[in-house]
């Protein structure tokens, strides 16, 4: 009895040290912050998809598919007047998805996590910043380095960025080096991947309305995926908008040199264009994007003319439906032209509606591709309804009616009209935020 409470005790005077401890520690990473904000954000995207054509044109015989996916975010972010720091860990799954399963639930997925970004911003100077670590690269309209956010995943970059901000110019450096592993020897990266990335970019306020910015960007590839010789293909444009009254136009011109990852010579473009002009809650618009491609391929081909779009966003400017992400594969190098009409307007404070209607064309057509330039007709209808400042709902339906092209493409002799709903959640509270500063 003697020794069963004795034990007792020592677990008690355990437990009390245990909580001590973590009291302690709380205290102390509190009195931390007391001088710098803190912030804690949260993100919960939950997307039900109904898949009768997504992708891939549908075929006889195919059923649709149907799944709920789901991204959960947790950002903290710390500043002071010389320090940010910015952690975001993330999870995302599909429903019913997981490793650990039985026949009466399912128990989890540790590859479902996830380090979406974490980085540190140090001040340089008075109007500088160098941000290390893990961090989203978004510029201008998102078309050669982009969040790529309608992936549940999203895309972050490990990169070393200095920023400078002047009253009307900005000045952003960067640059990353991408590794398998800590290596013995060698630089071997996967060939079908970015290893070396580095760019410059500056953006200046005109005049009042007019903004433009120019870019640079450098990629390498190495040669293969046991090879360390290193080709880069280098990017350089210009991006603007400009409005005025109920006009606004906006557009970007991109131009590719360099080399590919065979080492062959790149002269490549591409051209957006689009205008919007706004007659009470309704925004019509118009535009145009080209995509350089191929008139000739394999032996045949002395220099490569299909512009490489990077890291750059696909669903936003190639379609809903997802048909145009890879033109290596999608177009057979044979670019894309793509002419879209869209209207977007009020139904009310709290929802909008935005209409796309796109006709899509190759821009190049070779003995890989077929002798018709026209890939069809997509429709893309969205609505999204503001809950509350940190909720949003959103759903759309999108469908193609593809052309005989398309359908050679794609190899489905037998495809036909395709479609794609989905519904969307996204809630998005801040959990804490601390405003006891010095800065």
């Amino acid at each position: 009895m003697y020794r069963n409470s004795n034990a007792g005790g020592l677990k008690n005077i355990s437990r009390l040290s245990v909580k001590s401890s973590l009291l302690f520690s709380i205290i102390l990473f509190t009195k931390s912050f007391a001088w710098g904000q803190l912030q804690v954000d949260a993100q919960y995207r939950n997307r039900f998809e109904v898949r009768d054509g997504y992708r891939q044109l549908t075929s006889d015989g195919m059923t649709p598919a149907v799944f709920i996916s789901q991204r959960t975010r947790l950002s903290v972010h710390y500043e002071t007047d010389g320090l940010k720091v910015t952690f975001t860990p993330q999870d995302v799954r599909v429903w019913g998805d997981e490793q650990l399963a039985s026949s009466t639930g399912v128990y989890g997925d540790a590859a479902s996590l996830d380090l979406f970004e974490a980085f540190v911003e140090v001040r340089t100077g008075n109007a500088g910043w160098l941000s290390i670590g893990r961090q989203p690269l978004v510029y201008d309209n998102q078309r050669i380095l982009a969040a790529r956010n309608w992936n549940q995943n999203g895309l972050a970059y490990d990169a070393l960025v200095w920023k400078w901000q002047a009253e009307d110019w900005k000045v952003h450096v960067g640059t990353s080096w991408n590794s398998t592993g800590e290596n013995i020897s060698g630089n071997y990266y996967p060939s079908d991947r970015i290893k070396s990335l580095s760019f410059l970019w500056l953006q200046r306020n005109v005049s009042k309305g007019w903004q433009m910015s120019f870019s640079h960007v450098a990629s390498g590839v190495t040669r293969s995926d046991a090879d360390n010789h290193l080709y880069f293909r280098q990017t350089t444009g210009v991006y603007s908008t400009w409005g005025k009254e109920n006009w606004q136009a906006k557009g970007n011109l991109y131009y590719q040199f360099g080399k590919n990852q065979t080492g062959t010579n790149v002269s490549a473009l591409l051209l957006d264009a689009e205008v919007t002009y706004r007659i009470a809650q309704l925004i019509p618009g118009i535009g145009l994007s080209y995509l350089s491609g191929n008139s000739k391929v394999g032996s045949e081909q002395k220099t490569d003319h299909l512009f490489d779009v990077l890291y750059g966003a696909r669903h936003r400017f190639f379609g809903g439906m997802d048909y145009y992400r890879s033109f290596t594969k999608q177009t057979q190098q044979g670019g894309l032209v793509d002419y879209h009409f869209f209207i977007n307007g009020k139904l009310s404070a709290q929802t909008s509606l935005t209409n796309t209607f796109h006709y899509f064309q190759l821009a190049q057509t070779s003995r890989a591709t077929p002798t018709n330039k026209n890939l069809g007709y997509e429709n893309d209808l969205v609505i999204k309804h503001q809950l509350t400042e940190w909720g949003v709902l959103e759903g759309g339906y999108l469908f193609y009616c593809p052309s005989q092209s398309l359908k050679t493409l794609q190899g489905i002799s037998n495809g036909r009209f395709s479609q794609f709903f989905y519904l969307q959640l996204t809630i998005t509270p801040t959990l804490f935020r601390n405003q006891q500063s010095n800065i």
